[in-house]
């Protein structure tokens, strides 16, 4: 998407609030240092959803993936370079 990150986190241990800080302060410094932009690249906050079931996953995973095609940036899935996740 052109300004928003969807993703589906896997933790195994830690806190999602310093996944994403880390993640956010790593994507930031690539942008930063290959474009020369000095201005915030990430809102402060973030929303989150737990997912309890495999169900939930594949759900969520599909409407990731599917995200591309509904905002007009690809004519099928298929032509969205991630369209074979893991959970799906």
């Amino acid at each position: 998407m052109p300004d928003h990150w969807h993703g589906l986190v896997e933790l195994h241990e830690g806190d999602l609030s310093r996944t994403i800080a880390r993640f956010k302060a790593m994507v930031s410094s690539n942008i930063k240092r290959k474009t020369g932009r000095t201005s915030p690249i990430w809102q402060r906050t973030f929303h989150d959803a737990a997912l309890r079931s495999d169900d939930d996953v594949k759900a969520a995973a599909r409407y990731l993936v599917a995200n591309p095609l509904r905002a007009g940036l690809v004519q099928s899935i298929g032509d969205y370079p991630y369209w074979n996740a893991t959970w799906l």
